[in-house]
C-alpha cells in the first residue's frame, strides 16, 4: 500500500510509527510532505527510513491512501493544491477535525473515496481511540485498510458521521479529561502530605488499574464503582462529596459542551 502524508506533525508521526510496526504502512511506501519545514521531514525520514520531500504530484497520482495530517486552516488551500493529482483509486482520510466530508468532497471537485477520521493523542503511546466515518465511494478494501492503520495506534471502530461532534467530544477531547481528575488529585494528595513523585505515581497506576478493569469489565462503571464504595467508608465520604458538589453534571455539561464547541468550529467548513 501506497501512503502519502499531507504533514508532518505529531499525529502524522505516531500514525506512521504504528503502521510500519505493525505491517500496515511499509517504510519504501510511505512519503511524507509538509508546507515548509524541511528539517522535520529530515526528522523523520532518518527517524523511520521513509520517502519525503515536497514534489508529490507523482506520488499522488501513485498513491493508494493520501491521509490530511495538515492544521484544519489549512485544509482548503491544501486540498485545492492536491486535487488534481488524486486520482480515482485513492481513498482520502482525513485528520482535519470539524472539516466535514461534504467540503472535502465539494474542495476535492471529483469522485473521491473519503473517510473521516478522529483519533486522539494517546496514538503517541499506541493506545488512541480512533473513529471513523466513510462517504459512499469507500470500498470495503479501502474501509479495512484503515482499520489496519488505526488500530495499529489504538482502537478503531466506524461510526456515522453525524456522530462525530459526539466522538470529538468524548474521546478526541477525552485523555484531557482524565489528565484533568489527575491533576486535581496529584494537588489534593500533595496538600494531605504526600510528596509529588509518590502522588503522582500512585495516580498513574490507580488509572491503569482503573481502566483495566474497565475494560475486562464489560465497561460498567457504574458496578465497579459500587463494589468499592462500602457504606460509611472512605469512598463513599468522597462519593458524597462530589455529589453535593454536583461533579457528575459538571462533567457530563462539559462533555456535551465539547460537542456544541466541536459543530462551531465545524461550521466554518459546511458546504
Amino acid at each position: 500500500m501506497k501512503a502519502v502524508f499531507i504533514g508532518a506533525g505529531s499525529m502524522a508521526e505516531a500514525i506512521i510509527a504504528g503502521g510500519l510496526k505493525s505491517g500496515a504502512l511499509q517504510a519504501e511506501n510511505t512519503y511524507v510532505t509538509n508546507r515548509s519545514d524541511a528539517i522535520r521531514l529530515n526528522e523523520l525520514a532518518n527517524q523511520f527510513g521513509i520517502q519525503t520531500g515536497y514534489e508529490v504530484e507523482s506520488v499522488l497520482q501513485e498513491a493508494d491512501v493520501i491521509v490530511l495530517a495538515m492544521k484544519p486552516k489549512d485544509a482548503a488551500a491544501g486540498l485545492e493544491a492536491i486535487q488534481s493529482s488524486i486520482n480515482e483509486h485513492s481513498v482520502v482520510i482525513s485528520l482535519l477535525a470539524g472539516v466535514g466530508i461534504d467540503f472535502i468532497e465539494k474542495t476535492i471537485g471529483k469522485p473521491c473515496s473519503i473517510i473521516r477520521a478522529m483519533p486522539n493523542t494517546s496514538a503517541a503511546v499506541g493506545k488512541s481511540a480512533t473513529a471513523i466515518a466513510l462517504n459512499e465511494l469507500v470500498t470495503a478494501e479501502q474501509h479495512q485498510s484503515a482499520i489496519d492503520l488505526f488500530a495499529a495506534i489504538g482502537l478503531a471502530i466506524t461510526v456515522d458521521e453525524s456522530q462525530m461532534d459526539a466522538v470529538t467530544a468524548v474521546s478526541g477531547s477525552g485523555p484531557a479529561y482524565i489528565y484533568y481528575v489527575a491533576e486535581v488529585m496529584q494537588k489534593a494528595g500533595e496538600e494531605l502530605g504526600l510528596d509529588h513523585e509518590t502522588a503522582k505515581s500512585l495516580i498513574i497506576q490507580t488509572l491503569l488499574g482503573a481502566a483495566d478493569m474497565l475494560s475486562v469489565s464489560d465497561g460498567q462503571a457504574a458496578a465497579l464503582r459500587k463494589a468499592i464504595t462500602s457504606e460509611g467508608g472512605t469512598t463513599e465520604a468522597a462519593i458524597r462529596t462530589f455529589d453535593e458538589m454536583n461533579v457528575k453534571e459538571a462533567i457530563s455539561a462539559g462533555v456535551k459542551e465539547a460537542a456544541v464547541q466541536s459543530k462551531r468550529l465545524g461550521a466554518a467548513y459546511q458546504c
